[in-house]
């Protein structure tokens, strides 16, 4: 594939996901994104959450996942940039298909006797995603760091890997907090900045060449 082509992928995987992730409340009354999980919704009782799987979500994990198995071919190489991405694509890619595929029980309860099989299997997910992704974040950052032309994207995953980290260490402090909504938002703010970041200067290096 061209790199044009990967960069479209990547841009187009986290729109996906960012347009769920807005879409979603809104259908829902009284949802609330300061104190809300994302995946409250679609969890299994909401009226439109197989819409927002099917066509928000799993999509978006799936380009995810190619996006992030492919870049590395588009970059410096590098041991640390490689294995960065390749976790993006096993942990956040494929986490948000099966995320997807398995929503979360109604009000996402962080009981464990108190949650369906589907349940386990999201959290299960989304807790891996949230503890690889800022090492493998940091990881691509000192990847690039010695790379030429390359320190800008450095910085911004060295940054947004080093933010996400803090506010995924809250959240793990405390799941049931009243802030859990924005907190997870930040998070996955950083994933769609270092994405659409990498994206465009694969795109901006196809341009170059040309």
């Amino acid at each position: 594939m061209s790199n044009k082509l990967i960069a479209y992928i990547g841009i187009l995987g986290v729109s996906l996901f960012a347009i769920a992730a807005i879409v979603g409340p809104l259908l829902i009354d009284d949802y609330s994104v300061v104190s809300q999980y994302i995946s409250e919704s679609f969890a299994i009782n909401t009226a439109y959450g197989r819409y927002l799987q099917y066509m928000g979500y799993v999509p978006s994990g799936i380009l995810i996942t190619i996006f992030c198995f492919s870049a590395p071919k588009y970059l410096p190489s590098s041991k640390l940039v490689l294995a960065g991405f390749l976790g993006l694509a096993l942990f956040y890619g494929l986490g948000t298909i099966l995320v997807g595929l398995f929503p979360c029980d109604a009000g996402c309860p962080t009981n464990v006797l108190d949650s369906s099989l589907s349940q386990l299997i999201h959290n299960a997910m989304a807790s891996l995603t949230y503890m690889f992704f800022p090492i493998c974040l940091i990881g691509i950052g000192l990847g690039l760091k010695k790379k030429e032309d390359y320190n800008r994207l450095s910085q911004i995953a060295m940054i947004t890997g080093i933010i996400s980290g803090i506010f995924i260490f809250s959240l793990f402090s405390d799941p049931d907090s009243g802030y859990r909504g924005i907190l997870q938002r930040i998070i996955e703010t950083c994933f769609i900045v270092f994405i659409v970041s990498t994206a465009l200067r694969i795109k901006k290096d196809t341009a170059s060449v040309n």
